[in-house]
């Protein structure tokens, strides 16, 4: 492919073609099959063109300029987080459904994506509180939320453990999932200062001082046992959210210092050092952008803490640290103006130490946005995801994020919280309030996977974000990403206006083979079209699109 810059220009029309709607997002029960197959890259020999309803359309003009060059990209993915170990282990059909939806990249001959092809998977080392109950201090009613450990109290490692864990893992693998990241909500029951999951310490880690070396090797001796399996550990993330004392009774977790991160780090640098594991330490992964680059060293600003050399805490020179970042996009969201004041504030104080930004947890955990377009309970599932779209956008250009995961995979729908917590809704047999998950249950593909997967599935690791102009607002923004190879230009388009479609007349890139959308909206879940090369682009109303271009 020619680099050379390409437009799109808007054209006013009174209807398109589209693709029709398709709803694959309800699963009733499959007979119990194989492992998900891995497929080709997505779009190249498909032809799928169908028509829909006119719409009024909008007039946009967008220029794609491949020269201009941003962040690499790392991967998309999500966490294991709490329930795939009861549902890889006890359930059979869904689960291998659940698989599919999160990993494969294929797509059938209709031109409907399996799943969302996430690139990264990441998987919780547990701190060993399911093996003692309420032991644990993590009460009862989050019995779902403990945590089994591969390490014993007597110190013996049994790799049966974790078995619904590792069913996912396994998928994911199959599947041809790039990147494991292995991360840590709380030390090893056995390692932390009150024989628990939880913690008492507040503002301070849970781990015993002389146990810092011990849990390090735990990590890295789980890391190296996955390697040789043949499974890609490319990160440990040692803590999570150091921010928060995690002193209540839901789950897992630790407060830290700044300087106890750094010396878990450390040891843990060390542990990696002496398997000769090339896996790297992802550090931070800080509750809320703000900590990043604002705050005191003693718990936030971790930025300047650890890739400053003057910090006590610097720890940017240690040969396994990734040059990197981790935050979690909470609390940042609540309209368009507020997330990307937030989110340059990250670039600018990571780009000042020379490092990358990674986001790695992120649900509508908050109160309702203000511009979200209402309550949670007269929005709809979409409005949810779409607004994860603009969140995913700031992230990736104004923080200048490298990588991007969602927080929980799968999750149970209650008390009217609709999709804000889940990829994939899960409901037990004894309906969405029972916390019995030993029995097959049912499972449905949320909007927010779709809108996920317009991102995941076509952005791969190693494309580059290029150059997008286009008359951004909170309503119409996109972003364009090139392959390793120069062989795929794909770009990602989302229009709120739920009235007007938007029509985009580009001149077709020089060498182009094939061209497809991919559309999400409140009916369709990644729906291909094919387009002839000389016809013009249409974007649906309310809807995220991407568009793909094969050389």
């Amino acid at each position: 492919m020619k680099l050379t810059k390409y437009f799109l220009c808007g054209s006013l029309a009174l209807s398109l073609l589209a693709c029709g709607s398709d709803n694959p997002g309800e699963s009733t029960k499959r007979p119990a099959g194989e492992d998900p197959s891995p497929a080709p890259v997505p779009g190249e020999d498909d032809d799928v063109v169908s028509p829909s309803p006119s719409f009024t359309l909008n007039t946009r003009k967008v220029s794609v300029d491949p020269a201009t060059t941003y962040q690499e990209m790392e991967g998309f993915g999500a966490s294991d987080c709490w329930l795939p170990n009861k549902i890889g282990q006890y359930w059979s059909s869904n689960r291998l459904q659940i698989a599919r939806w999160l990993f494969s990249q294929n797509i059938s001959s209709d031109g409907q994506p399996q799943g969302i092809g996430l690139s990264m998977w990441r998987v919780n080392l547990g701190a060993g509180t399911d093996e003692i109950g309420a032991a644990s201090g993590i009460n009862d009613d989050n019995a779902n939320n403990r945590a089994e450990s591969y390490l014993s109290a007597s110190g013996s490692y049994d790799w049966n453990k974790c078995a619904g864990q590792r069913y996912f893992m396994q998928q994911a693998k199959n599947n041809k999932v790039e990147k494991f990241v292995l991360f840590s909500n709380s030390p090893l029951v056995q390692y932390t200062k009150n024989g628990q999951g939880r913690s008492d310490e507040g503002a301070y880690s849970n781990l015993k001082d002389d146990c810092y070396g011990l849990y390090a090797d735990y990590m890295a001796q789980v890391a190296e046992h996955f390697i040789a399996e043949g499974y890609n550990i490319s990160h440990i993330s040692p803590v999570n959210e150091p921010q928060y004392n995690w002193e209540g009774n839901a789950q897992e977790g630790s407060g830290w210092q700044n300087s106890e991160v750094a010396r878990l780090a450390r040891e843990l640098d060390d542990a990696l050092g002496k398997r000769n594991l090339s896996t790297s330490i992802l550090i931070g992964e800080a509750a809320s952008w703000e900590y990043t680059y604002g705050g005191n060293n003693s718990r936030e600003n971790t930025i300047n803490a650890f890739f400053d050399p003057s910090s006590e805490s610097y720890v940017g020179d240690l040969p396994h640290i990734e040059k990197a970042i981790a935050g979690h996009s909470y609390w940042t969201f609540d309209n368009w103006n507020t997330m990307r004041t937030v989110r340059s504030r990250v670039k600018n104080a990571a780009d000042a130490k020379g490092i990358k930004v990674w986001q790695t947890e992120w649900s509508m955990l908050d109160k309702e946005p203000s511009e979200l377009g209402g309550t949670y309970d007269q929005v709809s599932e979409f409005d949810i995801a779409q607004y994860m779209s603009r969140i995913i956008h700031n992230d990736i250009t104004v923080a200048g994020c490298s990588s991007w995961s969602y927080w929980t995979a799968m999750s149970v729908e209650r008390w009217g919280q609709k999709n804000r917590f889940e990829l994939i809704k899960t409901t037990p047999a004894g309906g969405e309030y029972s916390n019995d998950f030993t029995a097959e249950g049912n499972v449905k593909a949320t909007p927010n996977l779709w809108v996920l997967g317009n991102y995941s599935l076509f952005i791969r690791p190693g494309y580059r974000r290029v150059g997008l102009t286009l008359d951004e607002s909170k309503d119409f923004f996109g972003t364009a990403y090139i392959s390793p190879d120069n062989s795929r230009l794909v770009i990602v388009l989302t229009n709120y206006d739920k009235e007007r479609g938007v029509s985009l007349d580009m001149a077709t890139p020089e060498g182009t083979k094939s061209a497809f959308t991919y559309t999400t909206t409140a009916t369709k879940q990644l729906k291909q079209e094919r387009f002839n090369l000389n016809d013009k682009i249409f974007i649906d109303p309310a809807s995220v699109t991407t568009v793909v271009y094969n050389f």
